[in-house]
């Protein structure tokens, strides 16, 4: 196994130099992001999950405790809500915990070209908070609707109203990051065309 992924890592690197060096910076993006993200989750998410799963679990239930409304036992990355009589726990697993979202920006945002790579350790670091932080509100929200409306309404909460304020502030994240980047970069850029050493007279 470990072999497999040496041969595929090496594989890989090859490819986009490759790729680097025939100036094909399209493929070079898809070819990098997409094998990062894969190397990434290979070797880096049964490693990193555990941690960040109790770091959402710890801080969520922070806020629970702060407001009295829920608490969490961090130590098994559970939060744990009480509405009346009824209670029900959340375990935060590695869909939960934004690891996913987290080496998805990470493996873009390395291969996208309009940034330095200081510029990349600065984005990359404020964008882990930005979808740590989202994932906070995420949990919070659902914990808030369990505790005031019941156990009946936990699905919504998490599968519906959870995601569409996680995915809200991802996008808004990946907006900045990519999309307005390349909106600004084409507003300042300088078109050419055809020989630009020959002068129109």
């Amino acid at each position: 196994m470990i072999q497999a992924i040496i041969i595929g890592l090496v594989a890989w690197i090859y490819v986009v130099y490759l790729l680097r060096r025939s100036k094909l910076a399209f493929f070079q993006f898809i070819v990098g992001s997409v094998g990062l993200f894969v190397f990434m989750m290979i070797i880096l998410q049964p490693i990193l999950t555990a941690p960040l799963s109790k770091a959402v679990a710890a801080v969520t239930g922070l806020i629970g405790e702060l407001t009295g409304t829920f608490y969490s036992y961090y130590q098994y990355s559970l939060v744990f809500i009480r509405h009346g009589a009824d209670s029900i726990s959340l375990y935060v697993d590695y869909e939960c915990s934004g690891i996913i979202e987290i080496f998805a920006f990470t493996s873009l945002l390395w291969f996208f070209p309009l940034y330095s790579v200081a510029e990349k350790f600065v984005i990359n670091l404020i964008g882990i908070i930005w979808i740590f932080a989202s994932n906070i509100i995420r949990m919070t929200a659902i914990c808030l609707l369990v505790y005031f409306f019941g156990n009946d309404v936990f699905f919504f909460a998490h599968a519906i109203f959870g995601r569409i304020i996680f995915y809200a502030l991802s996008i808004i994240l990946f907006f900045y990051v990519f999309t307005r980047a390349q909106i600004l970069k084409q507003k300042v850029g300088k078109f050419k065309y055809g020989d630009v050493s020959q002068s129109v007279p």
